[in-house]
């Protein structure tokens, strides 16, 4: 039998599965990012080991923006009224 107040067995899996999920959603999201920014960034041909000023900056921006449109959807999807 359950504590008082405390979660089910049931409760307690579906809380799991749905940390399970957000946590694919972020690796998902993260790996998105990730290519996305290196295609626009960086050059197909290495020149250098390092990243330089350029492709430093160009990745700064490429997060920072990835970021403010994932923040944005993720607002107006949460606003939208329910079906």
């Amino acid at each position: 039998m359950a504590a008082k107040g405390g979660p089910t067995n049931l409760e307690k899996e579906q809380m799991f599965g749905m940390a399970e999920k957000e946590m694919e959603y972020r690796v998902e999201l993260f790996n998105k990012l990730t290519q996305t920014c290196f295609d626009k960034c960086i050059e197909k041909r290495y020149k250098e080991a390092e990243l330089n000023m350029g492709e430093n900056s160009c990745i700064d921006r490429c997060v920072s923006k990835y970021w403010q449109v994932t923040n944005l959807v993720g607002q107006m999807l949460g606003n939208r009224p329910q079906v």
